[in-house]
Parts: C-alpha cells; structure tokens; sequence
C-alpha cells in the first residue's frame, strides 16, 4: 500500500511517499481503508519537532495526521462494534503509534479511536470533525455550573465568544454552540473571516483588529460572555477580561501569534475567572468518547457541517501533495485541508 513517511523530523520536505505492507488488526483493533485524510496544526507540529505531544518519530517511518475518514476493512479479536463495511472516522489516529497516521491507504486503530460516519455525512466531513470539533466540545463544556455533554438546549440562555471564528476550532465551536442553544459571538481578523463565521451560524461578527471591539462585546452581551473559546491567550487577554462576566470561564486551547500570556491576577481575582487549558492528548478517552458521541449527534442534525457555504472553504490534496497539503496548513490557509487518499465510491 501506499503511505506517506518521515524518518526524522523537519519541515515538509521530510515527507516522502513510500511502500508499505498492509497492516493487520490485533485484538481490540480495526483496520481502516482511509477515503480522506485531514490535516490539523498538530500533524505539522508534530512533524516538525515543535510539539512534545501527538507522536514520536519511528525510524522505520513515521506516519502523519491524527484525523481521517473511511471504511472498515478488517476487525480484530474481540471488536464487535463495528462491521467491514462500515463507514467510520478516526482521530488521534497517530497518537503514541506512529505507524496509524492517516496519510496511508490503510491503518490500525484501537477501536475506541474509532466512529461511525452517519449516512449523511461525507467523508469529507469525517475527515473535518475530529481534533478541530473535539477540542471545541471540551472547551465548551467546561464551565462551571456549566454541561459536560452537549445536545439542543443544553446551552440555552448562556452567550459564547469565540475567537478566530473562522478557524478550525472555531468553526466547530459556533456551530456546536448554536446547536447547543447559546447565543454566539465570534471574532475575526479580516471582513472575508467575519464572512466565513457567519455562514457558519455566529450570530454576531465583531473584528478584533478594531479599537472598539470590547465596547461592541459588551453592547451584544452587557452582562458578559459565560464563555471564552480562546485561540490567542496572549493576544487577546485584555479583551477577554473585558467582556467576561463574573465567574465566567476562558478555554485556551492555543495561543497563536506567541503573544506572552502572563495573567493578570487581579484582574482575573475579581472577576473569580476560572481558566481551564484543552489539549486532546490527555483529556481523557472517556471524554473522548462522549465528546464525539455529541458530535455525531451534532452531524445527525445537520448542525455540523464541511462546505464553503457554511463557512468551511475544502482545499484537496492527493496522497502524493501531502508535503504540499502540511505547508498550506502551516502557512494559515482558511478552511480545511484535506488529502483524498482513495476515491469515493
């Protein structure tokens, strides 16, 4: 089978396409017929050396990209949750096994990294959902007083802001929160991001690049925002603690722009600002589990989405672009990046 490999870390251009046999499911595994693959910041993290979480680079070749979609093709000793021919979509695929990423024709998961792929959903949309709509799910189930699962109304009376609505992340945190029943704010950079973020289902748009951005929050929650989807902790403190309301939550999930983020404890103090940081590799496979449970829920009602029209401009890579696909990530394309390893039947 074809899969795409690296032997060392670097940029890009440590990807090469190779030859590999076709893995075999062991006890409690599934083997995947990958369809689509995606391509989220922590594959070119990982790739590069730059994050400690993800994966380890294997010198018989390490595997890229933690999402994907397909179909079941084989099942190990004791799986029988699924059948072959299922349609499915994985994340965190490559996660402490190198060898599972998803660039390749086939791969090896154990089962609990493995979902079904609801009849209306493409595998487009598999590949799109994992690591983006997860971490959105655990960020919006943090608060306190607040749920841990979420389903039409469990968010009902409560306003979110997120920031980089036009993000991956984001994305998936206006249309989870919109299905949810919150009131949704999203910040962008650009009026084409704000476009995006609307069509995505945000109610409101503001432009953090302008001066009055809290003052405009504010006009839209005048309380303050219950909770803060936070891509730029650094960047943005000071709006966020602007617009919280008391006893509100922040999830930081990254920090982009590398801003220093030092906290302003009095500030947060008299707020009672309760912070709390995302990052999937540990959140547990219980949330995991539920998390994407909600998600497929979410896709079931139509409220999750992989189209331009609702906000998701698709750039397509083949298995071979995949080099090309982690530069277009890492340079800050908009939209989704996606690597269609096989056609779609």
């Amino acid at each position: 089978m074809k899969a795409i490999v690296y032997t060392e870390p670097g940029d890009a251009s440590v990807l090469r396409l190779s030859e590999r046999p076709v893995p075999e499911p062991g006890p409690g595994e599934v083997r995947i017929r990958i369809i689509v693959s995606g391509v989220n910041p922590t594959d070119w993290k990982t790739r590069s050396g730059s994050s400690t979480r993800g994966g380890s680079v294997d010198a018989t070749g390490t595997v890229p990209n933690q999402d994907g979609a397909g179909v079941v093709d084989a099942l190990g000793d004791g799986v029988d949750q699924f059948s072959v021919g299922d349609r499915v979509w994985v994340t965190l695929a490559a996660h402490e096994r190198p060898g599972s990423g998803t660039a390749q024709e086939y791969t090896v998961v154990p089962v609990e990294r493995v979902f079904p792929l609801h009849d209306r959903a493409s595998f487009d949309l598999g590949a799109s959902v994992g690591v983006p709509a997860i971490t959105a799910h655990r960020a919006l189930t943090v608060a306190e007083g607040g749920p841990d699962r979420l389903s039409p109304g469990a968010l009902g009376g409560r306003t979110v802001l997120i920031a980089g609505g036009a993000g991956a992340v984001g994305r998936a945190a206006v249309q989870l929160a919109r299905w949810a029943g919150a009131t949704v704010i999203a910040t962008a950079s650009t009026d084409e991001k704000a476009a995006l973020a609307t069509a995505a289902g945000a109610h409101h748009v503001v432009l953090y690049t302008q001066p009055d951005a809290a003052t405009r929050i504010r006009e839209l929650a005048p309380g303050g925002v219950d909770i803060i989807v936070e891509v730029s902790a650094g960047r943005n403190q000071q709006l966020d603690l602007a617009v919280l309301r008391t006893r509100g939550t922040i999830a930081v999930y990254a920090n982009d722009g590398n801003v220093p983020f030092a906290l302003d404890v009095p500030a947060n103090m008299g707020l009672n600002a309760r912070y709390q940081f995302v990052l999937l590799y540990t959140v547990g496979w219980d949330r995991m589990t539920a998390a994407a449970r909600d998600v497929n829920a979410a896709i079931a009602d139509g409220a999750l989405t992989a189209s331009e029209d609702t906000g998701l401009p698709l750039h397509r890579f083949t298995l071979e672009q995949t080099a090309d696909a982690h530069r277009a990530v890492e340079s800050g394309a908009i939209g989704k990046v996606l690597i269609q390893v096989a056609p779609i039947e």
